[in-house]
């Protein structure tokens, strides 16, 4: 009952947001006063039912989770190809495919995007990978995580509806995201995290001057918090990212798999690796791959998709292995506390699109997510928080069991910079010696 409140509410809120832009037309889509692109309106996944463009995050027929539905371009492949391609260096150069206005690369984002696809060599000799390996390296964009991918998204959603307000509930980076891409654009964020975080990213979230509100209790604590807030007068005018600005929010993982196929010269990988938080990030990456097929621009082949979680947070992993198509929520107890979500919104359909591609989902535990950490760093130069770890390590296992294909072209994602999470790696890394400023001392450590 509670969540068919929360829908309800949600809807009344676009029916009231839309009522002097014109109701929502036969196909869905709204009045003239949301501009968000070729997006027309707003499905359900489950039921299939459509309803207006607004800050709606749940359908009032089965309560199922909405997704945004498009009027893509149609025509040549190759001209849209070339459209793409010489737009910006970042997500924008996807504005086409993304449910934004025409104009908003001249607009004030945090424009992420477009960081580096590294093949990877080395680590894919010391890993008996014969052939190509790819880590896609998402820890260059603004505030060093992919969550500022889909923010960039919320924004634009959060201008649409007239929110005044950005927040979010986080693990971390998020919360970073919010904060920076509201000071960007001239909002207020007030941002919400389970009190235990890392130090690094409490920092990072509160260092760009929003409120940043630590609650007693694990990440699902908090997000069921801000799900009452959502429905309560004191969060009126606020768009929550990943509750009621979530459908646009998740599209912005889209972009990670147009840049990897676009970074591979216009064609899928063959095997992709991908941390479970949410899930939202796995299912969206294969609803971009999907969208490349249908519009030409990749040829349309098998590929395999494979999701990685954290031993101490493995709800979809747990589920996966037993045959099951419910995931049951877990308490978390992890050192990769990005991806300490115990009760995943996107678990069954990670579930449905690991078995539909042949794929998989693994599991690690934190002293092989140290491990990767530290491997991928000495092999590549790329510095990885513990989700990265979690990739990898699981990428790793999957290989020594024969799930893994070496031959064919893996990308393993890596989502956020290893300075956020330092206190994983900090009591293993350290001085290889301590010596007397003196040549003496230095051979005498055996150094020379």
């Amino acid at each position: 009952m509670r969540r068919k409140g929360l829908a309800s509410m949600a809807v009344q809120a676009v029916e009231s947001s839309t009522t002097s832009a014109g109701s929502a037309d036969s196909s869905g889509s709204t009045g003239s006063s949301v501009s968000l692109g070729p997006a027309v309106a707003l499905s359900c996944r489950e039921c299939g039912e459509r309803f207006p463009l607004g800050p709606i995050f749940a359908c009032v027929e089965c309560f199922g989770p909405l997704e945004v539905a498009y009027d893509l371009p149609t025509g040549d492949p190759e001209a849209l190809r070339k459209r793409i391609e010489a737009g910006p260096n970042n997500i924008w150069r996807y504005a086409p495919l993304l449910p934004v206005p025409a104009d908003v690369a001249d607009k004030p984002n945090i424009n992420p995007g477009f960081t580096k696809l590294v093949k990877a060599d080395n680590l894919a000799r010391e890993l008996g990978v014969t052939g190509e390996l790819y880590i896609k390296d998402d820890s260059g964009n603004p505030t060093h995580s992919f969550k500022d991918r889909v923010v960039a998204q919320a924004v634009e959603a959060a201008r649409a509806f007239g929110f005044t307000t950005l927040s979010c509930s986080s693990t971390g980076n998020l919360a970073g995201a919010v904060g920076a891409a509201a000071a960007r654009a001239g909002l207020r964020s007030c941002t919400f995290i389970p009190h235990d975080l890392e130090q690094g990213k409490v920092v990072m979230a509160a260092v760009y001057g929003g409120d940043l509100v630590a609650i007693e209790g694990t990440y699902d604590d908090v997000n069921r918090f801000c799900s009452e807030l959502i429905g309560d007068p004191a969060g009126e005018g606020w768009g929550f990212v990943n509750v009621n600005l979530r459908p646009y929010y998740a599209e912005g993982s889209k972009t990670l798999a147009y840049e990897i196929c676009e970074q591979l010269g216009w064609r899928l990988p063959d095997q992709l690796v991908i941390p479970i938080a949410s899930g939202s990030q796995l299912t969206k990456i294969d609803k971009g791959l999907k969208e490349l097929i249908a519009l030409g621009l990749v040829e349309d082949r098998p590929y395999k998709i494979f999701g990685a979680q954290a031993e101490g947070c493995s709800p979809v992993s747990t589920a996966f292995k037993a045959g099951h198509d419910v995931v049951r929520p877990q308490k978390p107890n992890t050192i990769a506390k990005s991806l300490a979500i115990g009760n995943p919104a996107d678990g069954p359909y990670v579930l449905d699109i690991a078995r539909r591609t042949g794929g998989a989902v693994e599991d690690v535990n934190d002293e092989q997510v140290v491990a990767a950490i530290k491997l991928l760093a000495r092999t590549e130069g790329i510095f990885a928080e513990t989700a990265g770890g979690v990739t990898l390590g699981v990428t790793q296992k999957l290989l020594e069991n024969g799930v893994l294909d070496p031959a064919l072209t893996t990308v393993v994602l890596n989502t956020g910079d290893g300075l956020k999470t330092l206190d994983a790696v900090a009591p293993t890394s350290g001085p290889t010696a301590v010596i007397r400023p003196s040549l003496d001392a230095f051979r005498e450590a055996g150094l020379a």
